[in-house]
């Protein structure tokens, strides 16, 4: 089976402080994210205003389940969606069918 991914993008709300952003996910990665079952890895895209959020889990099965359980994460998930638009994000699951790499 191949790992899968959480794909969200978005934009941060307007006059939001991004190290304060960048430190709420890493909050959130250090103490719920990355406890999950079967996490691999959290990369954070930028391109000017629009972010992504690019989570890879072992399976499907293992990212369905973080999607449904993710508001969990309370305290820490709101401080983390505080910064995030509501009316930007759209968010996506893939199964990875091929990877390349140097």
């Amino acid at each position: 089976m191949s790992n899968a991914v959480f794909y969200c993008s978005f934009e941060l709300n307007k006059d939001a402080d991004v190290s304060a952003f960048l430190a709420a996910a890493e909050k959130l990665n250090n103490e719920y994210i990355s406890k999950q079952k079967g996490y691999i890895s959290w990369k954070q895209l930028c391109d000017g205003n629009t972010w992504a959020d690019f989570l890879t889990f072992e399976t499907m099965e293992d990212v369905k389940k973080f999607e449904a359980e993710s508001e969990n994460a309370g305290e820490l998930a709101q401080a983390f969606f505080s910064f995030i638009n509501f009316d930007s994000i759209k968010q996506h699951c893939f199964a990875i069918e091929r990877s390349y790499s140097k």
